[in-house]
């Protein structure tokens, strides 16, 4: 939009004196003199034509310039934006409009900003009728864009500033830039440009010819415009190129971004060329002969190397054994024994390794290699020196919820399941009995090489004390015992031999017992009554009644599958169904054995159905 101009006679007032009539009576000869002095400057200076003037000299507020009239011009300071007076100099010579012949004080008073406007309008509707671009110089941003000087202020929208996306307007202010012409108002004053409108096209226009002269093959130079996961976008001229990470080094690389730079002028390989589509990929790699083609011939399976640490990941080591040439230590492939969780802690990036070649795929530019395989597997000699059976003795190396590792061998651990510890201790875990670094002594239950896998039991160091419970503790017998625990059903009872037997709540009085711990309290040693025995499923029933009365229950051998256990006392007796027959190892049926804790609360279970039955 034009700017106002506040001229001088709006705010200043001049006092003209009368002079005589007689004094303004000239002669004939002066008329004469006068004419042929302003004969030929009063018909090129006329007030609303365009002239050119030559600039005599910049004030601070002004602009004075001569028009080959009788007094020079002056322009306001307003006339001219920040950018274009800046530029203006002595001598430079301008388009300007007569605003006034004389003003008050007489001087020519001129508009620069309306003879570039007209002169501006006139070419600005030719060149939009045309299609043809516009240049101007950025003077200032604006909400939204930018401001143009193209003659007229012209706005550039800031989505139409790039092919890219711009966030910095800024960086455009005071730089000249060429736009095509999108919209025109010249009643409003309005002109709207796109840069990126002119660049597209200029842009179409390298691109058929780039496309008409490309060959595969063909090496070209080219800058890196983006770049992404995959690869990156190469401009060759208006053109844009993919080049794939996997044709950018012979190597191994993660990122493209290990590579390239963005703005970087890189030269490249006309790999494919689809010009229908107008898709090119480009190879970067291929400039220089494969390196796995011109491999070592000492380099063959089974023999060693040396090479540098590339890179390190959760898998495994990168090994850089020729250049451009990598192999891969899988993590499996690091150690025999030791379990690693995190490579970085034991490798760096650029450590030389020794390792030997496991696989070679030349074609597929593939290597593996493995470091434990230098080594002789210890495992190898674990079956030699050990057999199921023998006794052996460790260092615990780790306590977990499940059991204790021993370290038979460096590097090789056997591992005590929380259920080979003990035959009646109930274990809640093993830290609570164990300590790490303690020296233990254990039997070889099971050696599984192919898994790496040893299982010991400590337990199996003494014999079984529930393979004698039937003779050691007859049903009827009375026995003495110390109060180990205390449940809503009953409380354990600890023997001198080591086992648990279960005092039933309704087996501590005749009369009805609300709480066990008003009759028995833990640590508390009494004499009670055998009155029931089961090895095979390791229950042993005691009772407080100590007459010589038959027993309100007895448990019987486990019967085969299918099955019912049939009552010895007509009262409050349940059936007891058999376990379905296994076919297990000794160390299979050891390591799942319940405990007695668990047996009792499946008793109490049962004998509650039973109290139901009765009362049916």
């Amino acid at each position: 939009m034009s700017k106002e101009l506040i001229k001088a006679s709006q705010y200043r007032t001049s006092k003209s004196h009368m002079l005589a009539q007689e004094d303004l009576v000239l002669s004939a000869e002066q008329n004469k003199e006068l004419d042929e002095l302003y004969s030929g400057i009063l018909e090129g200076v006329q007030k609303g034509k365009p002239i050119f003037a030559k600039v005599v000299r910049v004030e601070a507020n002004n602009v004075v310039v001569d028009i080959n009239y009788k007094s020079d011009g002056v322009i306001d300071r307003i006339e001219f934006s920040d950018f274009e007076f800046k530029r203006l100099k002595a001598g430079d010579e301008i388009e300007v409009l007569v605003d006034e012949l004389e003003s008050a004080d007489g001087s020519v008073i001129l508009s620069y900003e309306k003879a570039k406007a007209l002169r501006a309008w006139d070419e600005i509707i030719k060149l939009f009728e045309e299609g043809k671009p516009v240049e101007g110089a950025v003077t200032h941003k604006v909400k939204g864009g930018l401001s143009v000087d193209i003659g007229i202020p012209a706005f550039l929208p800031g989505s139409q500033i790039d092919l890219q996306r711009v966030t910095d307007f800024d960086q455009y202010v005071g730089q000249t830039v060429t736009a095509n012409i999108i919209k025109v108002n010249k009643k409003r004053g309005n002109v709207i440009i796109s840069r990126r409108k002119f660049m597209h096209e200029q842009r179409a226009d390298s691109r058929k010819k780039i496309l008409e002269k490309l060959n595969v093959g063909e090496t070209i130079q080219g800058i890196v415009k983006n770049i992404t996961n995959y690869g990156a976008f190469i401009d060759i001229g208006g053109v844009d190129g993919l080049l794939h990470i996997t044709d950018m080094t012979w190597g191994r690389i993660a990122h493209p971004s290990e590579l390239l730079r963005l703005g970087e002028t890189i030269t490249v390989k006309v790999l494919s060329f689809d010009k229908d589509n107008e898709k090119i990929s480009l190879g970067l790699k291929q400039l220089t002969g494969n390196p796995w083609s011109q491999l070592a011939a000492t380099i063959t399976v089974g023999s060693k190397i040396k090479g540098s640490i590339s890179s390190i990941t959760d898998y495994g080591l990168f090994v850089e054994v020729e250049k451009g040439v990598e192999g891969l230590v899988h993590i499996s492939e690091i150690s025999w024994t030791d379990r690693i969780s995190n490579l970085a802690d034991k490798y760096k990036v650029g450590q030389e390794i020794e390792a030997l070649v496991v696989s070679l795929d030349k074609d597929n530019r593939r290597m593996s290699l493995s470091v434990k395989q230098l080594e002789k597997n210890p495992w190898d000699a674990i079956k030699e020196q050990f057999n199921i059976g023998d006794k052996v003795k460790g260092i615990i190396s780790n306590i977990t919820d499940f059991g204790i590792f021993v370290q038979l061998l460096p590097g090789v651990d056997g591992l005590v399941h929380i259920s080979d510890l003990s035959w009646t201790e109930h274990i809640d875990h093993p830290a609570d009995v164990y300590k790490k670094g303690d020296s233990i002594e254990a039997v070889i239950l099971s050696i599984d090489k192919d898994n790496k896998k040893i299982s010991l039991g400590v337990k199996q160091l003494a014999d079984d004390p529930w393979k004698l419970i039937e003779e050691q503790y007859p049903a009827g017998s009375l026995v003495e015992g110390e109060v180990s625990k205390t449940t809503n059903f009953g409380a354990f009872i600890k023997l001198p031999s080591g086992i648990e037997g279960l005092v039933h709540i309704s087996e501590l009085s005749d009369e009805n017992v609300e709480k066990v711990e008003d009759i028995l309290k833990v640590g508390e040693k009494r004499q009670f009554r055998v009155i029931n025995v089961n090895k095979d499923d390791r229950k042993l029933g005691l009772s407080l009644r100590l007459d010589a009365k038959a027993p309100r229950e007895s448990f019987k051998k486990t019967p085969k599958e299918g099955e019912v256990a049939k009552p010895t006392a007509p009262r409050r007796q349940q059936p007891v169904v058999a376990a379905p027959q296994r076919e297990e190892t000794l160390v299979q049926q050891q390591s799942k054995q319940k405990s007695q804790f668990q047996l009792a609360l499946e008793e109490h279970a049962a004998r509650g159905g039973a109290k139901d039955e009765d009362k049916e």
